[in-house]
């Protein structure tokens, strides 16, 4: 099947392999993406990031740093830390991808993570997975607390993003150590030591599964 009937008659391109019952990468349609993952210190082109992995779902290829600092927490969440998710679509990774300010899908794949996985709500046993609970970031209430940015860049897009992005950003997470932290009562100035580091509290350990309903 060329690549001009995928683009013209993208209906009648699929219907075609469903009819086959496999896919147009050659899975059936049950069959999973191979996966791969590489984490933390495989990474040597990542030295700065504080945590970081690479994840492959067939041929989409997300990489995942995270990067931690150190703020003041917020006037309403004295309490919490915060979780700052960016998800990138460089051009490099699609061509239908230009370079400038982040796009629609970018700022909505951003959004998702966030909502779903990251941030508490009302109703969060349902909508939010709690990967992290952001009082674990506080450090001393009012006065001190981990920030964690954590970048997301896809290299390689071929569908599943969504998934492919979760999956780095939690094995991202999973590596980071961060170093023990105190407040000197008689300076109020924060003491860093770099010799005694613990890793992250992780709480749930979520999957992202993307599906859709073709035709009906």
């Amino acid at each position: 099947l060329s690549i001009c009937s995928r683009t013209v008659e993208p209906l009648e391109y699929y219907r075609r392999f469903l009819k086959e019952n496999c896919r147009p990468d050659g899975r059936e349609l049950g069959e999973f993406r191979t996966t791969t993952v590489n984490i933390g210190k495989c990474l040597r082109s990542i030295t700065t990031a504080d945590g970081s992995a690479l994840v492959k779902l067939g041929n989409t290829t997300v990489i995942c740093g995270v990067k931690a600092e150190l703020a003041a927490p917020a006037v309403d969440s004295a309490n919490k830390g915060y979780i700052v998710p960016n998800v990138e679509l460089p051009s490099l990774c699609a061509e239908r991808f230009r370079s400038g300010p982040p796009g629609e899908e970018a700022q909505a794949a951003s959004q998702f993570i966030a909502d779903s996985f990251l941030l508490p709500c009302l109703l969060s046993f349902y909508f939010s997975s709690q990967m992290i609970v952001k009082e674990d970031l506080c450090i001393a209430s009012g006065k001190l607390a981990w920030v964690l940015y954590c970048d997301i860049i896809c290299l390689d897009y071929d569908g599943n993003l969504l998934d492919a992005s979760v999956f780095a950003l939690l094995a991202a997470l999973k590596n980071v150590q961060l170093p023990l932290v105190t407040i000197n009562e008689e300076t109020g100035l924060s003491e860093v030591n770099l010799k005694q580091k613990n890793p992250l509290i992780i709480r749930k350990h979520p999957v992202a599964t993307s599906f859709a309903i073709f035709d009906e």
